[in-house]
């Protein structure tokens, strides 16, 4: 099987990207439809990973200032971790903020996320919030 790792072309394709990210982020939290977006959409960078043509993973970096960009959203579909599809978006949204001057990213990890972040190289910095009330998050750095 083919994946692709690409910004989502058209109208259907950011549908897709967003109701993936909705389902894996934020419904099993019961949270609205709309709190899968936030301010920085319009000028971060989307990337989807499509496998044969099916979209199965997601994220997106943005940049905080010149020098510093920060992944947010990242997702895989249900059942599919651990098939490199993390790694792949990851991999394809650090190429792209080294290409625009990024010297480092940062993340905020959910805890079981950790060990997929620190895999790649990402080191813990600090604890950072707890979204929703239960989901404790942990502030991560890679100099690139």
């Amino acid at each position: 099987m083919t994946l692709n790792v690409r910004e989502p072309r058209n109208e259907s394709e950011y549908s897709q990207y967003y109701d993936l990210r909705w389902r894996i982020l934020r419904e099993p939290w019961a949270q609205s439809k709309d709190s899968e977006r936030d301010q920085f959409e319009q000028e971060a960078t989307h990337l989807g990973a499509w496998r044969d043509g099916v979209l199965v993973g997601v994220g997106r970096i943005h940049f905080i200032s010149p020098e510093e960009a920060q992944i947010r959203y990242m997702a895989v579909d249900n059942g599919l971790a651990g098939q490199g599809i993390g790694g792949a978006i990851l991999d394809e949204l650090e190429l792209r903020a080294a290409a625009r001057g990024a010297t480092h990213i940062v993340l905020n990890a959910r805890e079981t996320a950790v060990p997929f972040y620190s895999k790649h190289g990402y080191a813990e910095t600090g604890p950072s919030a707890v979204l929703f009330g239960r989901i404790p998050h942990r502030l991560m750095r890679k100099d690139l």
